[in-house]
Order: structure tokens, then sequence, then C-alpha cells
């Protein structure tokens, strides 16, 4: 047995899928990213743009929140451009 308790000497016990977990974890971090653009956008814009909350949104209130969330996904566009192109180097 090794270290992790498992028999290595011609064991055919499943192993983990390498890109199945590449792939759960490509998934849980793009839920996580999804999950903070929400509290974001929900936080700053909501508390910029909202200034009588309502049933609805009035014209300038609407355009406040497109403009808003237009302008955080470009920043988080630039910085993951250049996060990576830094990884690349």
């Amino acid at each position: 047995m090794d270290s992790f308790g498992s028999s290595t000497s011609g064991s055919t016990a499943a192993q983990p899928n390498p890109e199945a977990i590449m792939d759960q974890v490509k998934n849980q971090l793009a839920q996580a990213y999804a999950e903070e653009f929400l509290e974001t956008v929900r936080g700053k814009c909501f508390d910029k743009c909202i200034t009588k909350p309502g049933s609805s949104l009035s014209g300038s209130e609407s355009s406040c929140v497109s403009r808003c969330v237009d302008r955080y996904i470009e920043a988080t566009g630039i910085i993951s451009r250049a996060l990576f192109s830094q990884q690349q180097r």
C-alpha cells in the first residue's frame, strides 16, 4: 500500500482524471467570478446609481447602472489580459 492507503501493485481502481479535475476547478472559478461580479455590481453600481430606491429604475438610474457594469467588465478584461500576459513571459 502507498501512503494514501491504496495498493499500487496491479490495482485497477479508478484514478482521478486530471482533465476532469481541471474542468471542475475551472467551473468553480467561473462560478466564484460570477458571484464576485454580481456582488461588485450590486454594491458599487447600486450605491452609486440608485439614488431613490423604488419599484422601478428611472431612465438615468438605468443608464448609470449600464455604464457602471460596462466599466467594470472593461476593467476586469484589462486586468485579466495584463495578468495573463505577465504569466506567459
